[in-house]
Formats: structure tokens, C-alpha cells, sequence
């Protein structure tokens, strides 16, 4: 659930197919984003998912499943 919904976020702001997004996808390197396109991509989430993500927390997200992570971790 959060994946498919993460995919979206990812694929608007980032211009690309959501269908190119997997679990094992990299930000910067598969996705060519930079730091202020993953900072885009977690104030999407912390929208889309009506979470609070601690700026520590952002500088360590590398992959689409650490961001579902802590997408999880940020909801319970």
C-alpha cells in the first residue's frame, strides 16, 4: 500500500514511470534525483501519508524501501 502510493508521489515529481519504480530503486542513482528532489519527494510523502519525517532521518534515505520504512516506522 504504501509503496504503490510512494511510486506516485516519486513519478510526479521526479517526471518518470511509476512502472520503473521498484522496491530496490535508488533516488540518486537510478532516479537522477538530487538532494532538493528527495527533499520534494519526502514533503510529498509526509503529505500523501499525513506523517512528520525528521530532517535526520531524510539525509540517510538512499533506496525507494528505506523510504517505505520509514513511511511505516513514521505511522505507528
Amino acid at each position: 500500500m504504501e509503496f504503490e502510493k510512494l511510486k506516485q508521489v516519486i513519478a510526479q515529481i521526479l517526471n518518470v514511470d511509476p512502472e520503473e519504480i521498484t522496491m530496490e530503486t535508488t533516488f540518486m542513482e537510478d532516479l537522477g534525483a538530487d538532494s532538493l528532489d528527495v527533499f520534494q519527494i519526502v514533503m510529498g510523502i509526509e503529505e500523501e501519508f499525513d506523517i512528520v519525517i525528521p530532517a535526520e532521518k531524510v539525509e540517510n534515505i538512499r533506496t525507494v524501501e528505506e523510504a517505505v520504512n520509514l513511511i511505516k516506522d513514521s505511522m505507528e
